[in-house]
């Protein structure tokens, strides 16, 4: 048994909990700088392909056919380069881009090869190479390595609340403060029919509480929204994401304010009905882009020298599966926005998607390890040693060299 595991239950109530470290990065403040730098933890494993679609990949459109995302679309694709082009639910997210302030890592993935959320997220969140044992996450190693120029003093402490459970991610030596966001989002339906699965067999009331209660918010949403029955919650997700985020960004924004911060946004797991241009994985980049935009306006002029890094437990499987969903994957994307970066750019080795280049003949394959672009921001945003990140942050992977020239 893993030591200090968080539960399914606690996993799902530590979704939008910001924990902050009241530091300042003293190399860093040496320099002249004042950077901040905030991780979201996009649980659920996001459809890399359906975020940021290769439309000059020769096979794209047979590999995904009315699912493929194209410039000439019903709902056209927003354009990045030759090769790539966004989710037309991210306008913000292309703004940025554009604006030379977001990166993206396309056909990326950590270590991990198998396909359990669990073991998944528990490895994005180690920061170790394989699956196992940590009571530590590679935020807080990095956090703990770096000399403090100082602790800054939120005024009113009160402003931050302990949260339900603090996630792998910043669990560690380095001490966090950490705060609750006043609306907890609901589970999504994909999330509740699983707990439903797993529960019935061992505990029938629990799982009879967790139905009626999925059936009485579901009714309540529908009358509030005028939604058909069944349909997800839209302004639910938006207004939650936005308010996770454009909080974190208030604190991080503020001089006296903490300088490095985690948060997780959970629902990415789209099974069923995932969608391109609409429906569900549409609503919830929409919801994701509008948190981009809430950080950027929150951050103020701190904007200038923040970045965000937004990654998730893996990707999903190549082709739309019988539910006109996608599967468990592998290779991804990975986002990083803020006014630090040198952006505009799309960083990517690209694998192919004929069927000999898939990975196990269903998946992106992954070529660039995520650990390469941390690494690359940790050294060279909050200046964390090299050594330290490859033995201590991220151990056993002096081989993984950080990606240089993301930062400004």
């Amino acid at each position: 048994m893993r030591p200090h595991a968080a539960s399914r239950r606690e996993l799902l109530l530590a979704s939008g909990t910001l924990f902050a470290w009241a530091h300042l990065p003293k190399i860093a403040s040496a320099e002249g700088r004042d950077p901040r730098f905030l991780a979201i933890i996009l649980r659920g494993a996001l459809d890399g392909l359906a975020t940021v679609a290769p439309i000059g990949d020769p096979d794209w459109l047979a590999l995904r056919s009315d699912n493929a995302l194209t410039l000439d679309g019903k709902t056209p694709a927003l354009k990045l380069d030759e090769f790539f082009a966004l989710n037309p639910a991210m306008p913000n997210l292309h703004r940025m881009f554009e604006s030379k302030e977001a990166i993206i890592v396309h056909a990326s993935a950590t270590p991990y090869r198998e396909r359990s959320h669990f073991d998944g997220q528990d490895l994005l969140e180690s920061g170790l190479p394989r699956p196992g044992a940590s009571e530590t996450g590679w935020l807080n190693r990095a956090l703990a390595g770096l000399a403090s120029a100082g602790r800054v003093d939120p005024r009113g402490s009160k402003l931050f609340a302990v949260g339900p459970v603090t996630p792998l991610v910043v669990r560690g030596p380095a001490s966090v403060l950490s705060r609750s966001p006043q609306r907890v989002l609901p589970a999504s339906e994909d999330t509740v029919q699983r707990l439903l699965a797993l529960y019935r067999d061992c505990d029938a009331k629990l799982a009879g509480v967790i139905e009626d209660n999925s059936k009485f918010a579901a009714a309540v949403e529908q009358r509030r929204s005028g939604q058909k029955p069944n349909a997800p919650g839209r302004g639910q997700v938006r207004t939650y994401f936005s308010e996770a985020a454009g909080t974190a960004a208030k604190f991080l924004s503020r001089p006296d304010g903490p300088r490095v911060g985690a948060l997780a946004l959970d629902g990415w797991d789209t099974h069923f009905n995932e969608g391109i241009a609409q429906v569900r994985l549409s609503q919830l980049l929409g919801a994701l882009d509008e948190a981009l935009g809430a950080i950027k306006t929150n951050m103020g002029a701190a904007w200038r020298e923040t970045v965000v890094a937004l990654a998730t437990e893996f990707g999903r499987t190549a082709r739309i599966n019988g539910t006109e969903g996608t599967d468990h994957g592998t290779a991804t994307v990975a986002l990083l926005v803020g006014g630090a970066l040198k952006g505009g750019r799309v960083i990517a080795d690209w694998p192919g998607l004929k069927l000999a280049d898939l990975y196990q003949d269903r998946d992106l394959k992954p070529t660039t390890d995520l650990r390469a672009v941390l690494k690359g921001v940790l050294r060279d945003h909050l200046r964390a040693d090299e050594k330290a990140l490859a033995q201590t942050v991220f151990p056993g992977s002096e081989a993984v060299k950080p990606i240089a020239g993301l930062v400004a």
